[in-house]
């Protein structure tokens, strides 16, 4: 039993780091870049499930704080997770737990992981919306402007590709037996 979550501790690890890599692939806009993370939460958390995937960014992100250059563009430290992109960060810790619950519950499959990576991309837009109106004093209209419509149609290819991608790993990875299997309805 402690080998086997050894193994599974490793593999959330080792998706922190993930995490980290892919928030490097930016295309910056105005206010808030484009990246690479909300593509590594969907895929984490549909490979990982809830109490995993939820574990690997919350490791992410204290790696962050504590100054390891995993956030976007190579930054790190309190001060970014309380910063105008702050929400989007702090929005990721539900994400993860809403879109690897609604895959533990379900059936695993493509239009379930992309169901649940379609929440999880709203969740964090709406943390990350709200803290931008009230981080940077701008009203709702130039916080939606600015913090949701640009992501929109970019963050439902990010959740489709971690979806597709996402269910043939964590197959895979259960026949390794490297992740419990979480659900019967499999």
């Amino acid at each position: 039993m402690k080998k086997d979550q050894l193994k599974f501790l490793i593999v959330t690890a080792l998706f922190a780091a993930i995490i980290g890599l892919l928030a490097q692939i930016t295309i910056p806009l105005p206010l808030i870049p484009i990246t690479g993370q909300t593509f590594a939460i969907g895929l984490a958390s549909t490979i990982l499930g809830a109490r995993y995937g939820t574990l690997s960014v919350l490791l992410y992100i204290f790696l962050g704080i504590a100054g390891v250059p995993v956030f976007s563009a190579m930054t790190s430290g309190l001060g970014i997770v309380l910063g105008p992109t702050g929400g989007y960060i702090v929005g990721f810790i539900p994400a993860a737990f809403i879109i690897g619950l609604y895959i533990e519950k379900t059936k695993l499959n493509f239009m379930n992981a992309m169901i649940a990576n379609t929440l999880g991309m709203i969740i964090t837009l709406l943390f990350g919306t709200a803290w931008l109106k009230f981080s940077g004093d701008l009203s709702w209209t130039t916080a939606f402007i600015s913090g949701t419509l640009p992501f929109l149609i970019v963050g439902l290819i990010k959740a489709a590709l971690a979806s597709y991608l996402g269910v043939i790993v964590r197959n895979r990875l259960m026949s390794a037996r490297l992740l419990p299997h979480y659900s019967t309805k499999m």
